[in-house]
């Protein structure tokens, strides 16, 4: 297990599209890889849930390592191209645990942090309407969901803007700052 949370090669800039649920991060993470000919890395929370679902299962702390450790693979993979784009990372996975399984110890995940936080984040603002979907559940805890995404942040101490507005004004915010961000990199 602790293999599959090592860190991928260093030779990508990881750029993480991040914060809670339906708040466009699926769609502005395509749109990146696609502008950048980056290597994408869709959501593995999303694919596991919804095999989950399909069997009629819900989610649980049981649950939190298996999407931590498929995220990571999922990255590894994908880390051959110059950019990685990431729809979410580890640190997602342990705010979405913190928020559902208060109880659930961290602390498992929390020593692969360092070797597997991205170089930037994006932290995707709530002021797009909430679409249900059938795995999203969390349509009147936005605040608070938004509230524990940012403070993740702050916690890690992980470099980030906070992205708000339309989808093309944040396409073109994200766009602006990973321009800078490769310029000095």
């Amino acid at each position: 297990m602790e293999k599959n949370l090592e860190k991928q090669s260093k030779r990508s800039f990881k750029i993480v599209v991040f914060g809670p649920e339906s708040t466009g991060k699926t769609t502005l993470a395509k749109q990146l890889s696609a502008h950048y000919n980056a290597s994408y890395v869709p959501e593995y929370a999303r694919i596991y849930a919804e095999a989950k679902h399909k069997k009629g299962e819900k989610l649980t702390a049981k649950d939190v390592m298996p999407i931590a450790e498929g995220q990571l693979q999922l990255e590894k993979v994908a880390a051959q191209n110059r950019l990685l784009i990431c729809d979410t990372d580890i640190l997602e996975t342990i705010t979405y645990a913190r928020i559902y399984y208060p109880e659930y110890d961290l602390k498992n995940l929390e020593k692969y942090v360092s070797k597997n936080t991205a170089d930037f984040y994006f932290l995707t603002y709530i002021d797009v309407p909430w679409k249900a979907d059938g795995i999203r559940d969390l349509p009147n805890e936005r605040e608070r969901a938004f509230s524990e995404f940012q403070a993740t942040l702050k916690i890690y101490n992980q470099p980030h803007i906070l992205l708000m507005g339309n989808p093309t004004n944040r396409l073109n915010q994200a766009i602006t700052a990973i321009d800078k961000l490769l310029a000095n990199h």
